[in-house]
């Protein structure tokens, strides 16, 4: 018998976590008081059911016992402590039948109204009148009962009500009406306030996303002119140089036609292959080094594991920018830059690192350390993923090195790919 009582109990609790997580399946179960009670769970809030969910995953199981045990013993010492104070009035079994009674009663109600609080205040008229007429009902039939047995008159048992149901009513109200009203009020402040926590923080997210793409639509504006006719400049060069120069110049114009034509698409799209990236940093580097020669070298190490990797598209390219731009460019002998891709800890470690001129003095300069491009990479970052990050320090050789840590995440398909 007791195990199909836990049986039904364990039941219960997995169609009500199954209906608090997918509301739209209350109307699909069967039997009349099950789907009523579904009904009631799809009813509620977002938030509210989310807290319920969380609250019944807690204590479900051994949980739900073991808390409903320390309940028990808990009003039962409030029973006894209620029979040494009166004892002449309060047997000491019935003193702890009573204090469980009301005590399981005042709990019950404050677990319905703790999660059901919107409700609570939609229909607060009719909730007050259900208490009250359950109160009522509850004394009366009591104190009538009570009557019969010590006098055996109906008289009697009505004049002991009304001295009495007065009284009783008053203490019902103390200790479960109000109770239940402070713990709604309280309730619904909370979810005003985390109703507006959400809205807020969804706005500030939409804002951010939002001026981090407008900062680096910004920065590819910034940068592409002074690189386009840096670039048009070398392939006019070249082309002047006739025959000898002709083949070099048709070489930095597919260059850079491939380097514009990937940029363009990872413009368009926010999450982008790893392979992609180092594609297109590959045909930058090539289209610098074709105007820089000798004073640029470069290396890139991307394992095929991580080829698939999604990242927030140009990041790469913004670091390989700024450390030719302010390491390499600026050094007479010019320098070197690599880059690689690396597990460390279950995170993808994304490095580029150059021999240039390293980081002003202070470290976090306008230079390497700080600017737009840095910052833009930071903020998509963050809204990529909260876990990840960039850090910017000096090269142990001299130059500087820039590391990139985000979570691993492989797409499985184009379609994901383009979502």
């Amino acid at each position: 018998m007791l195990k199909k009582c836990m049986d039904w109990y364990r039941s219960i609790d997995e169609e009500a976590l199954r209906v608090l997580k997918h509301p739209e399946m209350a109307a699909q179960l069967q039997g009349r008081g099950r789907r009523y009670v579904a009904m009631k769970l799809a009813g509620l809030t977002p938030i509210e059911r989310q807290q319920l969910h969380d609250f019944l995953l807690k204590y479900r199981g051994a949980g739900f016992y073991i808390a409903a045990l320390k309940l028990m013993l808990l009003f039962s010492a409030i029973g006894a402590v209620l029979h040494l104070l009166l004892p002449a009035k309060f047997e000491l079994l019935k003193a702890v039948i009573f204090s469980n009674g009301l005590g399981f009663a005042l709990a019950w109600g404050l677990v319905g109204v703790w999660f059901n609080y919107r409700s609570s205040v939609r229909n607060k008229f009719k909730k007050l009148l259900l208490i009250v007429s359950t109160c009522a009902a509850g004394v009366s039939a009591g104190v009538l009962l009570a009557g019969l047995n010590d006098t055996g008159s109906m008289g009697m048992a009505f004049e002991r009500l009304l001295r009495v149901g007065g009284i009783a009513l008053l203490v019902a109200s103390l200790f479960y009406m109000v109770p239940l009203a402070i713990v709604t009020t309280w309730r619904n402040r909370q979810y005003e306030a985390l109703t507006l926590q959400l809205q807020q923080d969804a706005e500030r997210e939409r804002l951010a996303r939002e001026l981090s793409e407008s900062q680096l639509r910004l920065l590819r504006a910034q940068i592409e002119p002074h690189f386009l006719f840096n670039t048009l400049g070398a392939v006019q060069q070249l082309a002047e140089q006739g025959a000898q120069g002709a083949g070099r110049a048709a070489a930095l114009t597919a260059d850079l036609i491939a380097f514009l034509r990937a940029s363009l698409a990872e413009m368009r799209s926010e999450q982008v292959p790893l392979q992609s990236e180092f594609d297109m940093v590959a045909a930058y580097l090539r289209v610098m080094q074709a105007r820089m020669g000798s004073r640029l070298r470069y290396a890139l190490d991307l394992p095929a594991e991580f080829a698939h990797a999604t990242i927030p598209s140009m990041i790469l390219l913004t670091l390989a920018e700024n450390a030719i731009k302010h390491g390499i460019e600026p050094s007479l002998r010019g320098g070197e830059i690599s880059l690689s891709a690396l597990r460390v800890d279950g995170m993808l470690r994304l490095r580029v690192q150059d021999t240039g001129m390293g980081l002003p003095e202070g470290g976090t300069g306008s230079a390497q350390g700080g600017g737009l491009g840095l910052e833009n990479v930071r903020s998509r970052l963050s809204l990529s993923d909260p876990s990840a990050s960039l850090s910017v320090r000096d090269g142990d050789e001299g130059g500087v090195i820039a590391e990139i840590l985000l979570p691993i995440k492989i797409a499985s398909s184009l379609k994901e790919l383009a979502a």
